[in-house]
């Protein structure tokens, strides 16, 4: 399991936060201890005269292409996961873990349900998170119907549905007796009924490497509430363009984008936009664009024709210029390479690298005796003395067996 990221010290915001509910009428009379701690936690509220939070941006462990969270929370206090959108009140230090998990429509379907949010799986000290904060999609231009939106735990025992303590521009707000699966899902009638309601949405951009004369830009169209670290792996060599990507979206809507200057073929030519939850997020458009345009502006219209987002686009991929021999790439990423991936991604990354003819039984078991660091040292260098095509298939390898890492040490 590799460490993408350390965990930063939590950005303290303070001032009216529209995620934070009040407590005082979800205590639990029913057990002493835990009505102690909520108490506490409204107090220490109260005593600030404003509601607050911390953002902290958790540790990303990748084992394969399987992405999980983590995060140690220090004590008490109100803590938002700048990657997942995740709010979690705590009542004492925790080690949060969390992740997400594909939704099981057949449980969905008979309750009426339908998702409306990623399934996370949640693990934690019982007892030390008191409250949850799931982040939505919803816009807020009106008030939102009464039923449409709710919280699925799933357990061992089965699935229940809990109602909302509040609802605010951002979150929906929960009290948890305990974790499990827990995801935020839309009561099917409600949704049908006010389908015409806009959520807020986001446009994903993700540049591919140059393939000839053409260059090709993929447009992803989904709903807010998906964490783009969700998204980016999936998407290979491909890299993100960070752009402001809030746009209105709403369900059944055909959508189209247009460049200027004209894209040589977009295709598809429209696209119905449905929510996807996962565990697949695909391109939406593919834009094919020539080797040498340096921006575009882009347009997402709606089947009526009104634009619905429009930006500047720069096209930062690599060019012929400052692209680096696969051995270089190496050299370049080794201190990072050797610091970072873990154990059980290295014994899979020799085994990548003995079916692919790089190394061989003795030179794979040679490096398997030394420590992890060591062994990641022989590794990258053993592969990199052996010039650009075993450079070329340590790359491949590594961003088959840690994707994140691969993107990290901009070898994606």
């Amino acid at each position: 399991v590799e460490d993408r990221r350390d965990s930063a010290t939590p950005a303290t915001h303070k001032g009216p936060d529209p995620s934070t509910s009040s407590t005082k009428d979800q205590l639990d009379p029913d057990d002493p201890e835990r009505l102690k701690q909520q108490q506490q936690l409204e107090c220490r509220e109260n005593v600030t005269g404003t509601s607050y939070w911390q953002d902290f941006t958790p540790k990303v462990l990748t084992e394969s292409a399987n992405i999980s969270y983590r995060f140690s929370c220090p004590g008490p206090g109100v803590f938002r996961c700048t990657l997942t959108g995740l709010v979690f009140g705590t009542v004492q230090e925790a080690e949060l873990q969390y992740r997400t998990v594909q939704w099981d429509e057949s449980l969905l379907q008979p309750a009426g349900k339908t998702a409306a949010g990623p399934l996370f799986n949640i693990h934690s000290p019982d007892g030390a998170v008191s409250q949850l904060r799931l982040p939505h999609c919803e816009t807020r231009d009106a008030p939102l119907p009464e039923g449409l939106l709710s919280i699925v735990h799933i357990t061992d025992d089965g699935m229940s549905i809990l109602e909302p303590l509040e609802i605010t521009d951002t979150h929906v707000v929960v009290n948890v007796p305990h974790f499990s699966l827990l995801g935020l899902v839309w009561d099917v009638v409600q949704r049908f009924i006010n389908i015409i309601r806009p959520i807020s949405g986001q446009v994903l951009l993700f540049l591919r490497p140059p393939d000839g004369d053409d260059r090709i830009l993929d447009v992803l169209l989904l709903p807010n509430n998906i964490p783009l670290s969700e998204v980016a792996p999936q998407q290979g060599t491909a890299e993100n363009i960070k752009i402001s990507s809030k746009c209105p979206l709403s369900f059944g809507q055909s959508y189209s984008v247009h460049c200027e200057p004209e894209a040589s073929i977009i295709q598809p030519e429209d696209s119905t936009f449905e929510p996807n939850y996962g565990p697949n997020f695909f391109p939406t458009f593919e834009v094919f664009l020539t080797a040498n345009q340096e921006k575009v502006t882009l347009m997402v219209q709606d089947q009526e024709r009104t634009e619905m987002w429009n930006r500047v686009v720069k096209l930062t991929g690599p060019t012929s210029e400052n692209v680096f021999v696969p051995a270089e790439k190496l050299l370049l990423a080794r201190e990072q390479f050797v610091s970072r991936v873990s154990e059980a991604n290295l014994n899979l990354l020799l085994d990548k690298l003995l079916g692919f003819g790089v190394i061989n039984d003795g030179e794979m078991e040679s490096a398997r005796t030394e420590t992890r660091a060591n062994k990641a040292r022989e590794v990258i260098d053993m592969v990199r003395r052996k010039g650009s095509e075993a450079s070329s298939c340590f790359i491949v390898a590594l961003r088959v067996v840690d994707p994140i890492l691969s993107r990290l040490l901009n070898l994606s």
